[in-house]
């Protein structure tokens, strides 16, 4: 598949289809690749594709915006299932024109997690990871392991629906439509079962470890504001410090923000410095979208987001008692 991508890529560049095209090459630390930017055919030489492709690499359309348009009149992007979705997402939220972008979609077996092949070394130095078949092979520093592929994958990855692309202009090998996931939501559903109290001391304890770094917000793909609420200051919303109180309330109010946009990328979880398990609460926003407005975000071009549009049927219990 990596050789039929660096030819199609090599073609587009070379037919002037994308001015540019965005895609991953290895990175300086191993299990996790970097961002690659091609403007000409003999860049494709380092482009891979492979687990450690982690990055959703669509945020640099609406973040990189104002450069990146003003040097390249069609950007090119090499996407994975939730990386395409968020592709959607923009053009519906008009942040990026459809014909502006060209979407070369790749088959996805899931990405790694770094903190999952930190668990597996058991905290070792890791100076190399490979894959074959189902396993995964650690060494590095007195460490030689093997373990079965699924113990390092992204969560996000080992329950995502939507494996491949649905929006795209060219696909590398056949996309899959829909992957059944019985247990998407079995995080949520055990975190429903906890009592009001429970539930508030799982937050407490989780959001407590923010060292407000703003990692989650600068890599999410749904975070583009020009001024984010937390940087404002008249009104000022919340305090500058790492304070547990408004850790909490910067992460709730983020969640509120991302509502029926989140893609389930992960992104924010691999950025975390701090290991908070921030996928939790955006899981959970995202069932009750989809059990309110039965919407998912970025798979329908046409459809207009869950927050802006209304349909008698809604649920709304959360007006009338």
């Amino acid at each position: 598949m990596l050789q039929e991508l660096k030819d199609t890529v090599k073609k587009i560049l070379e037919e002037k289809k994308a001015d540019i095209v965005i895609g991953w090459k290895k990175g300086t630390l191993p299990g996790i690749a970097t961002p690659l930017f091609m403007e000409y055919p003999e860049d494709v030489g380092e482009l891979i594709f492979d687990h450690t492709c982690r990055n959703n690499l669509t945020s640099y359309l609406t973040k990189d915006k104002r450069k990146l348009s003003k040097d390249h009149a069609k950007v090119g992007v090499i996407v994975k299932g939730c990386d395409a979705r968020s592709v959607v997402l923009y053009a519906v939220e008009n942040q990026v024109k459809r014909e502006n972008v060209f979407i070369i979609g790749v088959h996805c077996e899931g990405m790694y997690e770094k903190k999952k092949l930190r668990a597996a070394a058991e905290g070792k130095e890791i100076f190399s990871v490979k894959s074959s078949g189902n396993i995964v092979t650690i060494k590095g520093r007195d460490l030689e392991k093997s373990v079965p592929e699924k113990e390092v994958l992204s969560d996000s990855c080992i329950y995502c629906r939507y494996p491949d692309a649905r929006e795209y202009d060219v696909f590398i090998g056949e996309p899959r439509k829909e992957v059944d996931v019985p247990e998407e939501f079995s995080s949520v559903n055990e975190f429903e079962k906890k009592t009001a109290e429970e539930r508030w001391e799982y937050i407490t304890e989780e959001y407590s470890k923010c060292i407000r770094c703003y990692a989650c917000r600068n890599v999410c793909p749904s975070c583009y504001c020009n001024e984010c609420f937390v940087d404002q200051n008249n009104p000022q919303w919340i305090g500058k410090t790492p304070e547990t109180t408004d850790s909490i309330i910067f992460h709730l109010i983020r969640n509120i923000h991302i509502a029926g946009r989140c893609v389930d990328c992960g992104s924010c979880v691999t950025a975390c410095p701090v290991e908070i398990d921030l996928r939790i609460m955006n899981k959970k926003v995202e069932k009750e979208i989809r059990e309110r407005f039965g919407y998912t975000a970025g798979l329908d071009i046409n459809e207009k987001p869950a927050m802006a549009t209304f349909c008698e049927h809604e649920k709304q219990d959360f007006i009338m008692s």
